[in-house]
């Protein structure tokens, strides 16, 4: 756990070097989510670009955490609550004085500014929100409208930069935060390319696939209400009429599992999907999969949607707020069907089930959503003169 006695040390990394820039990302924790994969990415690319990183959380815990490269160093804030965050992030900003920090998801994005001004460092800040909020169920309640609104309204024009992860999550964020449309840098996340991650949950995908099933139909997200499981399910038992022998997994874990266990009951699919929960490194269902569904009712980009098309396989998808429609281009690159619409969403199943796809196109799109594109774009706001830094790299990490 990060100290407010002497400056922890490297870590693994030699000091020898302290001119160089250090880059600072602050989450939650590194919990199986889309936002922390993307800042993984974000983390393990600014470490091969030879910059010092640390990745500062409230808490070093989540399955994501041995992902991260060797030299990314972990700060634990040592806090289990939001409001506790304010003075650990002082102190570290103190006594480290990273070169800038990106300070992601609300409200750390809010919290995050105060910090930096109590710091009195200079430091520059720019803070991500990675959700399209207003297709969020939390944002539903009037007082969590007027919290999110005025927090926002007041913090972001204390950082130097804000991003959303799509045109219509900055849109979005722009409306929610009465914030200047054009002081908003869209910033489509990090999926492929660049350091690949290693898998360390050690699943067989032979395994989750429990049952011998044919088509194979996956989706993948946390289980929880915003990702539209519940109406998959319904639309998959309309699919299993027609193709009996269909299967469909769901990797993740979420606090709706039994409610979605019961549903599975209620629909008599027991014997045809399959819930293992979170999966570290899906590629390789990805591959097996003859369809990628995504569900949600709000996606503030979908990194699923991309590690699908990055395996070449065909995508089916609600049309909703806010990266679905962009990273299909229309519905070009996969079916876009309307949000919750479950017989829609049957049908355009089996129709991308039941025709041919230019896979190759496909690949091709997800290299649009590259690591290397994502990195160059967040360095320019946080290091706006990076390019003339040409950080040293040692030893060829």
């Amino acid at each position: 756990m990060y100290s407010a006695e002497p400056p922890v040390p490297e870590m693994g990394v030699s000091t020898k070097h302290e001119g160089r820039s250090r880059i600072a990302i602050l989450l939650p924790d590194l919990r199986g989510g889309g936002a922390e994969r993307v800042n993984i990415n974000l983390a393990n690319e600014f470490v091969a670009r030879g910059f010092l990183v640390d990745m500062v959380v409230m808490a070093a815990t989540g399955e994501m955490a041995p992902l991260l490269h060797p030299h990314v160093r972990v700060i634990d804030l040592g806090v289990d609550r939001m409001r506790s965050v304010l003075f650990p992030l002082t102190r570290y900003l103190r006594q480290v004085r990273p070169s800038s920090l990106l300070a992601c998801m609300w409200p750390l994005t809010v919290i995050a500014p105060i910090a930096r001004i109590v710091s009195k460092v200079k430091t520059r800040l720019i803070v991500a929100e990675h959700t399209t909020w207003s297709a969020d169920d939390w944002y539903r309640s009037a007082l969590n409208r007027l919290v999110m609104s005025t927090t926002t309204r007041l913090a972001y024009p204390m950082a130097q930069g804000v991003v959303a992860v799509s045109d219509g999550a900055a849109d979005d964020l722009s409306l929610i935060a009465r914030f200047p449309r054009e002081r908003v840098t869209a910033i489509y996340n990090p999926v492929t390319g660049g350091a690949k991650l290693t898998a360390t949950s050690g699943a067989s995908t032979s395994l989750a696939w429990t049952m011998d099933a044919r088509p194979r139909i996956l989706a993948v997200g946390s289980l929880k209400p915003i990702k539209g499981f519940g109406s998959l399910l319904r639309a998959f038992a309309i699919v299993r009429r027609r193709l009996p022998d269909a299967g469909l997994l769901i990797l993740g874990e979420g606090h709706e599992r039994r409610t979605l266990e019961a549903l599975v009951g209620e629909l008599e699919l027991g014997s045809c999907v399959a819930m293992p929960g979170f999966v570290s490194d899906p590629d390789a269902y990805f591959r097996e999969a003859d369809l990628f569904v995504l569900s949600s009712t709000g996606e503030g980009f979908g990194n699923v949607i991309v590690e699908a098309l990055e395996q070449g396989t065909p995508v089916v998808s609600t049309d909703c707020p806010s990266g679905p429609r962009e990273i299909l281009e229309d519905g070009h690159y996969g079916k876009l069907v309307p949000v919750a619409n479950v017989e829609a969403l049957a049908e355009a199943m089996l129709d991308t089930l039941a025709g041919v796809h230019d896979v190759t196109a496909l690949k091709n799109r997800a290299a649009d959503f590259s690591v290397t594109k994502a990195v160059d774009a967040y360095l320019d706001l946080l290091l706006p003169d990076w390019r003339q830094l040409q950080p040293v790299l040692e030893g060829g990490d």
